[in-house]
């Protein structure tokens, strides 16, 4: 009998008893098809309910635990690109007015929630290729003086540079390029990306307007010339504005930013500024800081572009957070809500794994990514016959999207993640029923 995506997935997976292995394999199998639902929701029943609370509170399985053999088999599909882009982010979660024990402050003092850090995958194309590292934490209260006990955060950009250089020397035959946000632009990372010999190359966007050694600011200095080229693209719908196309002219510039203990940093300074945005719209400006240098129109579009591929991160927090519903857990402690968060990211990397590989891979066989019974429940409640043959990845991604609300019409986009975790819900249910029904009447056979 073929194995499921988690068992492939946890196939090397080692808490230190068989019986823990065996339940985070069902626990995943279970989260990940009903994904939008509750823990008892998914799992159940009452047992299996109970068996799930258990693991999750059992103090002998550590989150990282869990993740590892996922860390690994992310690890054998890096190493099947000639690049691939890390891409790092935070984000918070918001668990007021639970009773958990271990959390702390958010934004706002009067919060209490946690944050997540991860270090996710993505090749070129953008296809997922895993979560390869995690922070989660809650922060301290501060104190009288409103100061905050406890690393400083900003540690863990410079920690998570240091893990992908690691990661780097493992994977010899793949580029590792490091990618993040204004939150990163700091100079003691890439000082100390440059003492470690720059293993894995870094992509920061830009906050400080630097002073150059000569006095001069490094924005304007950058763009003080004429623009390399232009580039059109289309950027995606986000936080209720429409996806539209967007024509930015491009500036790059290898200049040396001043830092006390290195005396400078060599580095590559580019600028992405829209042209003509839609009236009452701000124009899109990126500033990027990088060790590679880019001295073509060509190599300077390429960074740009993989500097567009972070939104890949983003929408693996809108899978984690919306479509997975992390914010509504409801455990006893900190340290459960890992274990829980462990699980989420990594049905949260396949949901969106699933859309990009029907995206960019339309001709893939099914079965690499569904067993039989999943892609004929497809084809079934969309009131179709299913192939006596294993079908297109694209065509039955497209299906399982239509119920979730996905109106296939003709010149609609390829489906999003939400239409997918919907539909994916309804297909896992109805393969379920299914496989029970034919046991059910083999039973009855004999």
């Amino acid at each position: 009998m073929a194995m499921s995506w988690a068992e492939e997935e946890f196939r090397e997976i080692d808490l230190g008893d068989e019986r823990l292995d065996k339940r985070a394999i069902v626990l995943m199998d279970k989260l990940s098809a009903r994904p939008t639902a509750s823990i008892p929701s998914a799992c159940g029943g009452w047992a299996e309910t109970q068996a799930a609370y258990r693991f999750l509170s059992n103090d002998e399985v550590t989150w990282e635990g869990i993740l590892a053999p996922h860390w690994e088999c992310s690890r054998r599909r890096m190493a099947e690109q000639p690049l691939v882009l890390c891409l790092q982010d935070t984000t918070e979660l918001d668990f007021n007015g639970q009773t958990t024990s271990g959390l702390g402050p958010l934004s706002y003092e009067a919060q209490r929630g946690m944050y997540v850090h991860p270090t996710y995958a993505v090749s070129v194309d953008r296809e997922p290729l895993g979560v390869l590292d995690a922070w989660m934490w809650a922060r301290q209260p501060k104190d009288a003086e409103g100061l905050r006990e406890g690393i400083t955060e900003s540690t863990r950009w410079i920690e998570g540079y240091e893990r992908v250089a690691e990661m780097a020397a493992e994977l010899p035959s793949t580029r590792l390029v490091y990618v993040a946000d204004r939150e990163s632009d700091m100079i003691d990372l890439m000082a100390r990306a440059t003492e470690l010999g720059n293993p894995a190359d870094w992509l920061l966007r830009a906050q400080h307007n630097r002073n150059l050694p000569d006095g001069d600011k490094l924005w304007p200095t950058v763009m003080s010339g004429k623009p390399l080229c232009e580039m059109r693209f289309l950027m995606p719908s986000r936080q209720g504005q429409k996806a539209r196309e967007v024509c930015q002219q491009l500036w790059a510039r290898r200049v040396d930013l001043p830092h006390g203990r290195c005396g400078t940093i060599r580095a590559t300074c580019l600028v992405a500024k829209e042209m003509n945005p839609p009236a009452g719209t701000d124009p899109v400006v990126w500033r990027l800081l990088t060790n590679r240098q880019a001295e073509t129109p060509e190599a300077v579009a390429e960074l740009i572009d993989w500097y567009r591929a972070r939104w890949e991160i983003e929408l693996f927090f809108h899978v984690l957070k919306n479509g997975c519903k992390v914010e509504a857990l409801q455990l006893g402690a900190l340290e459960g809500l890992q274990r829980a968060l462990a699980l989420y990211m990594i049905t949260s990397w396949r949901v969106a794994r699933l859309m990009r590989l029907g995206r960019i891979c339309p001709e893939l066989d099914a079965e690499l990514m569904f067993d039989r019974g999943e892609w004929q429940a497809a084809y079934l409640l969309n009131k179709k016959k299913p192939p006596a043959t294993a079908p297109r990845l694209n065509e039955v991604i497209r299906l399982i999207a239509k119920l979730g609300g996905f109106l296939a019409r003709q010149g609609d986009r390829e489906p999003g993640v939400k239409t997918i975790w919907i539909g994916l819900q309804r297909v896992t249910d109805f393969a379920i029923g299914v496989k029970f029904l034919r046991e059910v009447q083999a039973e009855n056979c004999v």
